[in-house]
């Protein structure tokens, strides 16, 4: 039996417990704080570009973006699901602190009832957009919200000047109507009708937005809806209405094809949104950070890893990342440097000159020193916790638990989660269940069920 050392014990132990707050060197901000362009994809797989693998289309624009700054092979989603990792995101915080983190996700505001009043973030709670904006920044969110609705919720209430996109998790491409029916596409607060295929639409005003004068610098959040279902490319707008709102709802039809005609558009939409920053003169100044809210879904490409979309397995959420930041990223570094949804909200602020509120300290940490390569790479320790699963990573360490089953995989040799380790360490499964035990205890729990 493989035995674990005490020092190692301690180590692992000690660092999840704390949290592995370990950055070598402290971050040097640049000169000037950037223009921020921070775009996220919905339910995009870990290897669904052609730069992490994708093998059966081409992705040139994200591919681009990549060779221009810096890519991350152990980046982290806050959650396995939609709502939880963007209330990750907006707060910078661990999605369980609060209950509407606990939404795996928030359900069509007709199912809400008298919870419609209450699921959201607080409105007294800061977030990204806030934190910026009292810096001194332009903000404006293009694309999906989905942190809770009108008229007690949405993003012109937590910092943001302007928005265009939807409050739900799903809407059709085409008729922007929610799983229910409704229209769910909003100018600020007011719904509105357009013709055009969402990814378009979004992509459309994101760069109306960039080729406007600023007054300020500008924090633009594109966070789009492809390739989350209905699974429909920008020339399926004959796809059967029965099929969307039938038995099986808006996850039925779509092939490999179509998922591939979706990534396409979206990629062409990164493209047309990097040229517009490029012919307003705003490359240069512009930080821009892209990344998926979760691992994919059922068309995914998430070779090597196990498991997908809801899951704590590596597939569920380990997504990819890529950060281009003129004269601080060096231009086509790959790194193996584990960061989490969080982190992005840190390095923004930090970017920007804000900081975060002292009353909610952000989990997440200001990595401009991983992105201008004056720091080391270093451990972290991570945690997630579903309905049904709970997890930490600490190191190479995996600890994972379903029910009453616990798993420990070295993610440094097997990132597939297939060799268990529990029973030959049990030393180290001990250290990172009391570590998870510890770190849940200081979050919301669930209701009964």
């Amino acid at each position: 039996m493989s035995k674990v050392t005490r020092r190692e014990f301690i180590n692992v132990a000690v660092a999840a417990v704390a949290a592995a707050k370990t950055v070598a060197n402290p971050p040097t901000p640049p000169a000037t704080r950037p223009n921020i362009l921070f775009i996220l994809a919905d339910d995009m797989g870990w290897a669904d570009l052609s730069c992490y693998g994708r093998p059966d289309y081409k992705t040139p624009n994200l591919d681009r973006l990549a060779a221009q700054g810096i890519r991350f092979t152990n980046a982290y989603s806050a959650a396995p699901v939609c709502t939880p990792t963007r209330v990750g995101f907006h707060t910078g915080r661990y999605p369980a602190r609060l209950p509407v983190g606990l939404e795996e996700p928030i359900h069509e505001r007709s199912s809400l009832g008298e919870r419609l009043k209450t699921t959201g973030i607080p409105l007294s709670h800061p977030t990204v957009s806030s934190l910026i904006k009292a810096a001194g920044y332009e903000t404006a969110l293009v694309g999906k919200w989905h942190l809770g609705y009108l008229p007690y919720f949405g993003p012109l209430k937590f910092g943001f000047d302007e928005f265009f996109g939807n409050m739900s998790g799903a809407v059709d491409h085409f008729t922007h109507k929610d799983m229910t029916d409704n229209l769910d596409l909003f100018e600020d607060e007011v719904p509105v009708e357009r013709v055009g295929y969402m990814t378009e639409l979004l992509t459309a005003r994101a760069v109306e937005y960039l080729k406007r004068p600023h007054k300020k610098p500008f924090y633009l959040s594109l966070h789009y809806t492809a390739p989350h279902w209905p699974w429909e490319g920008p020339k399926d707008a004959a796809f059967s209405k029965s099929m969307k709102y039938g038995p099986d709802g808006f996850r039925a039809g779509g092939s490999i094809k179509v998922y591939g005609e979706m990534m396409k558009s979206l990629d062409a939409g990164v493209g047309r949104v990097l040229d517009a920053l490029k012919s307003a003169g705003l490359e240069q100044d512009t930080l821009v950070i892209f990344t998926s809210d979760n691992g994919g879904e059922r068309f995914s490409y998430n070779w090597p890893f196990t498991g997908k979309k809801m899951d704590l397995y590596e597939g569920g959420v380990r997504v990819p990342a890529i950060v281009r930041w003129p004269g601080v990223t060096p231009i086509g570094k790959i790194t193996d440097q584990t960061v989490i949804t969080m982190d992005w909200t840190a390095t923004i602020v930090a970017a920007a000159g804000g900081k975060p509120d002292s009353a909610y300290p952000m989990d997440g940490e200001d990595i401009t020193a991983v992105l201008n390569s004056k720091s080391p790479l270093f451990d972290r320790t991570f945690f997630w916790r579903t309905r049904r699963q709970g997890a930490v990573r600490s190191g190479k360490w995996k600890y994972l638990r379903e029910g009453r089953n616990e798993f420990l995989f070295d993610l440094s040799a097997d990132e597939r989660e297939q060799a268990d380790f529990s029973g030959s360490k049990p030393a180290m499964v001990e250290g990172l269940r009391a570590s998870f035990n510890k770190w849940e205890s200081e979050m919301q729990r669930y209701a009964a069920s």
